[in-house]
């Protein structure tokens, strides 16, 4: 009988045609490939560009080297074992091959949990995550999120639980395929704390966001010109986190809808129906899981402006596939020397109030929403504000050189609803966003 099990190894196989072990093997092999060379080329480029470097990235990194390990470690076993049609590294190896997928699994889910929760604070309570979020605490959380990950793992060598062939019996998970106590109450844990848990945090975390953006878009239309500067260059930032958020979204979405058909099928030898699952509704299931590794650097080569940037800056030729112009890899740093330029002419406008607005600045540059921003077109209007505003700070120190109407200067200066400073402060913001 199709599909019956045979003992003629050491490890039970599966009666298939040959076709399907080299078709899921040339499956896995191309999603291997593909994962390493993106996840790689993501860590590269994070890495090497110091504007992305930023400590809310630190989980894009670590997201991606979850995904460049699970390739590394799942698809070379799965390509050659499935070309022997059989599982030929022994119990150890099983048991290996299913820690690493389990826990670069488990970690690249609670990666995902703690990038909804940072866009969660950072959007929805924007002045109290200021300075909250540093290169020690994003290291810090990773480090946490790998420990819990473990924590998960490392019990199936314990005795709770088992890592055991699966599906074609040419790869290994914990079984989830037994009825017994033991069994059961691993998998309904891990699918608790590991899964359904991460998930409704992300759900909530996104919910929130969708609200405060709506507030945000009604109260800006009741903006007067008096409040425009600051209420407007909030307003931008947040639409910028919100870009930067629908991407992180997309990620996310995509990897539960990896994950999604084998988790049904591990509920369903949980709930007792383990007689309904034939080999095949066992492995492929696993091959699109373990397919969750190549979303990322697809998403964002093809949604993320600055990546795409770097990636074509350090690596010409990629630029080309990218559809990246000449002019545009330069355009992020272009677009800084002219964001700090301007940012000095206006501290040294406003006078003793350009120490804090400096800090400030340069905590603004830091913030993730940085890293989505496509400052190739607003690089002219940027130019023309920084000349418009040296010009008006050169105005006011020859005016205060002079000694003419102090008081008149002084006033003009600084009053927001004068009708040339109320015209260049929607620039602004637009270009400082």
């Amino acid at each position: 009988m199709q599909g019956s099990m045979v003992r003629d190894y050491p490890f039970p196989t599966v009666d298939v045609p040959d076709h399907a072990h080299y078709t899921i093997g040339v499956v896995i092999f191309a999603v291997g490939i593909t994962g390493l060379l993106g996840n790689f080329l993501v860590i590269y480029a994070f890495c090497r560009s110091r504007s992305l470097r930023t400590p809310s990235n630190i989980f894009i990194i670590n997201l991606a080297v979850t995904d460049f390990l699970m390739c590394l470690t799942q698809t070379p076993i799965f390509f050659i074992t499935s070309m022997h049609k059989h599982w030929i590294f022994g119990k150890k190896g099983c048991e290996l091959y299913a820690f690493c997928g389990a826990l670069f699994g488990i970690c690249s889910m609670m990666t995902l949990m703690v990038i909804a929760v940072d866009r969660y604070v950072v959007i929805t309570r924007p002045l109290a995550s200021l300075g909250v979020m540093s290169r020690k605490k994003a290291f810090t959380t990773v480090a946490v999120a790998w420990l819990y990950s473990m924590g998960w793992s490392l019990p199936p060598f314990f005795g709770w639980s088992a890592y055991v062939p699966e599906g074609l019996m040419t790869s290994c998970s914990w079984d989830y395929m037994t009825f017994t106590p033991s069994v059961r109450s691993y998998t309904m844990l891990l699918f608790t704390f590991v899964f359904f848990i991460p998930l409704f945090v992300i759900i909530f975390c996104y919910c929130c966001i969708f609200r405060a953006i709506r507030h945000t878009t009604r109260a800006i239309t009741k903006i007067n010109c008096e409040g425009t500067r600051d209420s407007a260059k909030r307003f931008h930032k947040m639409r910028s986190e919100w870009r930067m958020a629908k991407i992180a979204l997309i990620v996310i979405l995509l990897f539960v809808i990896s994950w999604a058909p084998y988790s049904c099928t591990a509920l369903t030898a949980f709930a007792g129906y383990a007689d309904l699952l034939t080999p095949y509704m066992n492995s492929v299931p696993a091959v699109i899981a373990k397919a969750s590794a190549i979303h990322n650097p697809i998403i964002y080569a093809i949604t993320h402006p600055k990546y795409r940037s770097a990636i074509s800056r350090y690596v010409p030729y990629l630029g080309v596939l990218l559809c990246m112009k000449g002019r545009d890899r330069f355009s992020s740093s272009s677009f800084q020397s002219t964001r700090r330029s301007t940012l000095t002419s206006q501290s040294e406008f406003k006078g003793p109030s350009r120490t804090h607005n400096s800090s400030q600045s340069e905590s603004e540059s830091a913030q993730f929403s940085d890293t989505e921003e496509d400052y190739s077109s607003r690089t002219p209007v940027s130019r023309h504000l920084s000349s418009d505003a040296k010009q008006v700070r050169h105005a006011s120190q020859r005016s205060k050189v002079r000694g003419y109407n102090t008081e008149y200067e002084r006033t003009s200066a600084h009053n927001a609803t004068d009708p040339a400073i109320c015209h260049l402060s929607p620039i602004t913001v637009s270009t400082t966003a």
